[in-house]
């Protein structure tokens, strides 16, 4: 099983018995993360090679040309429906990279991409207390 993950995924609390158990596939899951996820989480560093060993972890996956079309169409809809232009593409991108590669997708933002990647697998911890 391979699982991307979107920045805001840190921070998991396991408390129910289901809960552990989800948590508990992600040891046996490769972690993936893409350009656009690695931006993302480079803000917090002044160096790519601290950026680097933080993601050090984390499978490097390349943006197919078919999830940048599944952005667009996302990121369309999005529109459609009265959305703001702040809503940024990128994270259409990283839902539309899930699509295609077959992954989970681990976010706090669930809610977004169920709207727009409705068959996409989500997995979204709870907020840290």
């Amino acid at each position: 099983m391979r699982t991307s993950s979107s920045t805001s995924s840190r921070g998991i609390r396991c408390g129910s018995p289901g809960r552990r158990r989800r948590y508990a596939r992600w040891e046996r899951a490769t972690l993936a993360i893409n350009p656009i996820i690695f931006a993302e989480v480079s803000l917090k560093f002044t160096r790519i090679e601290d950026a680097d060993a933080a993601l050090a972890d984390f499978a490097r996956e390349p943006l197919p040309y078919e999830a940048g079309f599944l952005a667009g169409k996302a990121f369309l809809a999005h529109r459609r429906r009265g959305g703001t232009r702040r809503s940024p593409i990128p994270d259409f991108y990283v839902g539309a990279h899930a699509v295609v590669g077959r992954m989970e997708l681990v976010t706090r933002d669930a809610a977004r991409y169920r709207t727009y990647f409705p068959g996409l697998k989500i997995v979204a911890p709870g907020r840290a207390r």
